[in-house]
């Protein structure tokens, strides 16, 4: 059943961020500031309401704690709103799409990130159209009811994208983020043209179901030439480490050095999760293209294929939290649990 509602979840970021007189460094200020900046409000046909964080936060200060607050504000209020906006700064943006996507099993409806690179009162800000069109695609349904876009997404400058494929790529212009490894889910111009083929089909016959812990015992790892072994080994001896992503070269290679080799099957080994997923930005991680991607999978590194740092982090997090067992966590890795990976 429909209710012509979409909840609108303000946290923080640009969007809403006003400048100190004294510094011209912009800081969080509240949902009023925002609102009082968009009178179109008044003529969007579906009924919104609000929810903000207090006090709104800088993204650079997202938290597990703060993904679970967010699902429990969607999971309390799921039946009561067609879809929800989640307005964020960017910086953080697609870590917290890709947690929530993970966080909200079998999702049914829209849950849409957006925010701006200048904020909502300055003259040229791209706020106002990311917002509206949001709230706009968080109401969009077929003629049954049923959202066109039943998942968690980021919506920036025109593109609707799947947030667990999105990475921010421009620290300066309107088109913040991308999705370098997927179609975009719609482009917005005069209308909206949705793809259809490639938005994901929940199973609208069984609920959502929130999950609300994350476990973050885990790293993100950059190999570069002239890594030290011993550096890197104090990394690997830490008994509090659970899993790395480990961003390696081209399509999943990495030096053939002995001492890597040694340390990375010793760790596999002692059941510490090694995810492989390439410094590219687009592309997809191939361990058997190359020898040395292949001493890789031989000594027990899973393929991250073609996810994002973002994803695969997040991902980890969540299985670690949802599993004990480190063969039900790999075997969950080489599966597509939201769209996450093209397997």
């Amino acid at each position: 059943m429909r209710t012509n509602r979409v909840l609108l979840i303000y946290t923080g970021g640009t969007i809403g961020m006003g400048k100190n007189r004294e510094t011209s460094i912009l800081k969080p200020l509240d949902f009023n500031h925002l609102i009082k900046n968009v009178p179109e409000f008044e003529y969007i046909e579906t009924n919104i309401e609000f929810y903000q964080f207090n006090p709104p936060i800088d993204s650079s200060d997202m938290h597990p704690v703060m993904w679970a607050k967010l699902v429990k504000i969607i999971s309390e209020r799921y039946e009561q709103y067609d879809g929800f906006v989640i307005l964020h700064g960017t910086d953080t943006m697609a870590y917290t799409a890709s947690a929530l996507s993970f966080m909200l099993e079998n999702l049914t409806k829209p849950v849409i990130l957006t925010g701006s690179q200048l904020p909502i009162n300055q003259l040229r800000t791209d706020g106002k159209e990311n917002l509206l069109s949001s709230i706009e695609l968080a109401s969009a349904h077929y003629a049954d009811g049923k959202a066109m876009v039943p998942e968690v997404c980021i919506y920036f400058s025109g593109r609707l994208l799947r947030g667990n494929r999105s990475t921010k790529k421009n620290t300066d212009g309107f088109n913040a983020f991308e999705t370098f490894n997927y179609p975009h889910l719609c482009d917005a111009g005069i209308n909206f043209t949705f793809h259809h083929h490639h938005i994901l089909t929940p199973d609208f016959s069984k609920p959502m179901v929130p999950h609300y812990e994350m476990d973050s015992n885990a790293l993100i790892l950059s190999l570069f030439p002239g890594l030290k072994e011993d550096i890197f080994k104090h990394i690997l001896d830490n008994h509090s480490l659970k899993s790395i992503v480990m961003r390696s070269f081209g399509s999943g290679n990495a030096p053939k050095a002995d001492w890597l080799m040694k340390l990375l099957e010793k760790a596999s080994k002692n059941g510490t999760i090694i995810v492989n997923v390439s410094q590219c930005v687009s592309g997809n991680v191939e361990m058997t293209r190359y020898d040395t991607g292949y001493q890789l999978k031989n000594i027990g590194v899973i393929s991250g294929y073609d996810s994002t740092i973002e994803a695969a982090i997040t991902k980890l997090m969540y299985l670690q939290a949802s599993y004990s067992d480190n063969d039900m966590i790999r075997t969950k890795l080489n599966q597509s649990l939201a769209g996450e990976i093209s397997i």
